[in-house]
């Protein structure tokens, strides 16, 4: 079982899963209330009609863990090594770090939830908590495609990885492929979304 990520969910779902479209667009006009709320104008684009979701991926949880990891070490000026190679109480202590830094409220990439919740096409300095009683999945707090992406980039060098490069993932062999899979899909989604001012859902 893992994350599942979506651009534009609803123009797959219409084709084959009316329930589940209609349950993911009343989650979505939640969102778009909510965000009303706050003062952000923004809402889901209607559902083109296509048939397939403008981006749909996936992976691991434990990969998103992963990718968390290197941005804090490479964020603190540490050396970043394999998740797949890292001593198992070294990564615990690298994992308290990432906790640690988390509670600064200011990555997109760290402050989400794992399975659930969303990144809007919208220029957010920090992600956007929403009120504790809030509807909104992944318990309110939403964060800004184009500020994920950003991360991303900066993170790109230290899993060698070319920040302008394309959705080709890592071959198996990769020390680096777990984090290297997740950046791939993740900074996909976001170039989705930014294009077609969608939200990413993370479902």
């Amino acid at each position: 079982m893992g994350l599942s990520i979506s651009v534009g969910l609803l123009d797959d779902l219409h084709r084959h899963d009316p329930e589940g479209a209609a349950h993911h667009a009343r989650e979505l006009a939640v969102l778009g209330d909510a965000l009303g709320r706050a003062g952000i104008d923004w809402r889901e684009p209607a559902a083109e009609g296509t048939g397939r979701a403008a981006f749909s991926g996936g992976f691991p949880y434990g990969y998103l863990h992963h990718l968390r990891r290197v941005y804090v070490l490479r964020r603190a000026g540490s050396p970043v090594t394999p998740a797949a190679a890292t001593d198992p109480e070294q990564y615990a202590r690298d994992q308290a770090e990432v906790g640690e830094e988390t509670l600064m409220f200011s990555s997109h990439l760290l402050c989400h939830a794992d399975s659930a919740g969303f990144y809007i096409p919208v220029d957010l300095a920090d992600p956007l908590f929403l009120p504790p009683d809030s509807p909104v999945a992944g318990g309110g707090i939403v964060g800004s495609s184009g500020g994920l992406l950003a991360e991303l980039r900066r993170l790109a060098e230290a899993i060698d990885l070319d920040p302008d490069g394309s959705d080709t993932g890592a071959a198996a062999d990769d020390p680096f492929e777990a984090e290297k899979f997740a950046w791939h899909r993740l900074a996909g989604a976001c170039r989705t979304s930014l294009a077609t001012g969608r939200a990413i859902v993370f479902h």
